[in-house]
């Protein structure tokens, strides 16, 4: 099975990428989960070490802060859900990765999901792309301060789009038949 929503593009091979792998079988996830900023801080130092430009020029200096912020916000809630979502009793590793192009970042983030959790994931994404983000995010908003219990906040991704006019896809795959593992590739590309 394979199946795509919204942005989702299969990538040719590109020359500057990084890719940072968490192996779920070393230590639970959760205990990593602390470890999610720092990765993503590492992603958007590296990344900024790319961009050429006088630093002695504030435009240079405030446009390199603006991405380096970007980056960690998008990598480090690409990671979170990764890890909160992640199929607990499967081996498939996380990896998030970050392609550098001529005008555009893109982030993939892989990992596995529970086999069934992939239709509420599916009809929430189907939701998400049938919807105005921004009218969205202010419902969710609203949803989450009437929750006092409210423990999954959702505006991860409704930030990406609204704050930074991200393009989001995702790739659903099954990767492993016996016992049926499946892979959901979260896919953001970003304009720079």
């Amino acid at each position: 099975m394979i199946q795509t929503f919204g942005d989702f593009i299969e990538q040719a091979p590109c020359q500057e990428y990084l890719i940072i792998g968490f192996s779920p079988s070393s230590i639970p996830l959760k205990q990593r989960w602390r470890n999610n900023g720092l990765s993503a801080d590492f992603l958007a130092d590296y990344l900024t070490s790319f961009f050429p430009g006088n630093e002695d020029d504030p435009s240079t200096i405030d446009r390199k802060v603006e991405i380096k912020s970007a980056v960690s916000y998008i990598a480090n809630e690409l990671l979170e859900n990764a890890m909160k979502f992640n199929d607990e009793t499967s081996d498939y590793p996380i990896d998030i990765k970050l392609q550098l192009e001529n005008s555009r970042l893109i982030f993939s983030v892989a990992n596995s999901i529970h086999p069934q959790a992939v239709g509420e994931f599916q009809a929430y994404i189907q939701h998400l792309l049938a919807s105005e983000p921004s009218q969205l995010y202010i419902q969710q908003l609203e949803k989450n301060a009437a929750d006092d219990n409210c423990s999954d906040s959702r505006l991860g991704l409704l930030t990406m789009l609204n704050d930074y006019s991200a393009k989001i896809g995702w790739k659903f795959q099954t990767v492993q038949t016996h016992p049926e593992v499946i892979s959901v590739t979260t896919m953001v590309q970003l304009t720079v």
